[in-house]
């Protein structure tokens, strides 16, 4: 067996780091397609040296250009390298223009795919990261999702349930694998003046740096925080538009504010480690945050990890000054909600996301579910159904019993249910598919 492992931005490389150890555990040969969509020296062969990896088979070296164009070198890129390389099956991670450009060369070529990280939605569709997203999981065969919110977000969008997989986010096996590297080889935090209440902060997003009036809000919040250690890793974006809109010296300016250049991987998550909280608007670090045990401050209206919300650990607070300012001051000075957030429990499992990920893989390869091929059978399509189930079945037994039926959606009372094969349907309303033939 063979399985391609393509990646292009920093955090997919971090996401697929022990997902890459468990294949080669495992003894399983694989490739590594790296699209080079950043280019700079930390995504250089040292980027993967320092997390323990090996080289990339292949790299792309598409670099940075519009974005149309970027997808079109990437997907011309490779088409080729699998053509060449035939694996069975790819892997990708998330929702960058690599991901996307990944997703459609496998479908054209008709080898499947498998999206980790699959599921997610933000609902914003100005966010180019939510067309993509929606790209590779129209295009996958393999959905690994990393909670029950995300698979139901799929079988809304009329997903197979029998193909999709709850299992965690590899984030929380990618923080404990790296963490342990950073804490052997990163000095970063022996440099910096850290004092008892540490405040990291990202922020790079174009609907916050872009806009003058959102980053104006954001930059006087941090002035007024002047009772926390800012540490601001600055962004090259972020630092060009406050030193254009004419912010960057107030925050130079001030003595609470440590404004240092952007830090490697490894010295940002021993950072966030020392860290009392983070204030953010990526996505990835609050996956990082709740892994951590740190909490989150989200500058964004939305997030397409709403899990970390309902779990506790993370706040959506915007753009508004005086919400940023209240919600950082309520968690410093009020330590039962500051033990809550700390607290929370991680939605995204406990480390065991690559194993579980790659016996799936496995499974599906030895029981021949990874080979696509036209049907050779007719089948009819008889349509969608609602019923109300008295009697005391599962799912499973539900759809042995009705080999023509698939149970997509169940309904308890007001409350979507994911339709685990193990699930109850006793006094449950359920949204039934069905076809005129056996459902291989």
């Amino acid at each position: 067996m063979k399985i391609a492992f393509i990646v292009g931005t920093r955090p997919e490389i971090i996401k697929m780091s022990p997902l890459i150890d468990e294949v080669k555990k495992k003894g399983v040969n694989y490739i590594l397609i790296h699209t080079g969509q950043h280019y700079d020296q930390e995504m250089s062969q040292q980027f993967f040296t320092d997390l323990e990896l090996s080289q990339p088979d292949y790299n792309i070296g598409v670099g940075s250009t519009t974005q149309g164009k970027q997808t079109a070198v990437m997907l011309e890129g490779i088409e080729k390298i699998l053509l060449n390389e035939t694996p069975d099956i790819i892997l990708v991670e998330g929702d960058t223009n690599a991901v996307m450009a990944g997703a459609i060369a496998s479908s054209k070529l008709h080898l499947p795919l498998g999206h980790v990280e699959a599921g997610l939605r933000s609902f914003d569709k100005t966010m180019p990261e939510e067309i993509n997203r929606m790209i590779a999981d129209a295009c996958s065969n393999l959905f690994f999702v990393p909670t029950e919110e995300s698979a139901i977000n799929l079988i809304f969008e009329g997903i197979n349930p029998h193909n999709i997989h709850i299992t965690g986010n590899t984030i929380v096996d990618a923080c404990l694998r790296n963490l342990k590297i950073a804490e052997k080889n990163s000095n970063l935090v022996s440099k910096l003046d850290l004092g008892e209440n540490i405040l990291t902060l990202t922020i790079h997003r174009a609907e916050n740096v872009d806009d003058p009036k959102r980053l104006k809000n954001i930059t006087d919040a941090l002035l007024e925080l002047n009772e926390v250690t800012i540490i601001f890793p600055v962004h090259p974006r972020t630092r060009k538009n406050l030193v254009k809109f004419g912010f960057y010296d107030s925050l130079e300016e001030a003595k609470h504010i440590q404004m240092i250049n952007p830090v490697g991987y490894l010295d940002f998550l021993l950072l966030l480690s020392h860290s009392k909280l983070v204030l953010t608007d990526s996505g990835g670090i609050q996956e990082e945050a709740i892994t951590l045990n740190l909490p989150c401050i989200t500058l964004r209206y939305n997030t397409e990890r709403p899990e970390t919300v309902t779990a506790g650990g993370n706040i959506l607070v915007g753009t508004t000054k005086k919400v940023i300012v209240d919600n950082v001051k309520r968690i410093i000075s009020d330590t039962q909600l500051y033990q809550k957030m700390i607290n929370a429990l991680n939605p995204y499992g406990s480390g065991e996301t690559s194993e579980k990920i790659v016996e799936i893989i496995l499974k599906s390869y030895n029981d021949r579910k990874l080979i696509i091929k036209p049907s050779e059978e007719f089948i009819s399509h008889d349509g969608w159904y609602l019923q109300k189930i008295d009697e005391n079945i599962n799912v499973s037994e539900y759809e042995t019993n009705n080999n023509n039926s698939l149970i997509r959606i169940v309904f308890d009372a007001d409350e979507v249910k994911y339709p685990h094969p193990l699930l109850s349907l006793k006094n449950k309303t359920v949204i039934i598919d069905r076809f005129n033939s056996k459902i291989s």
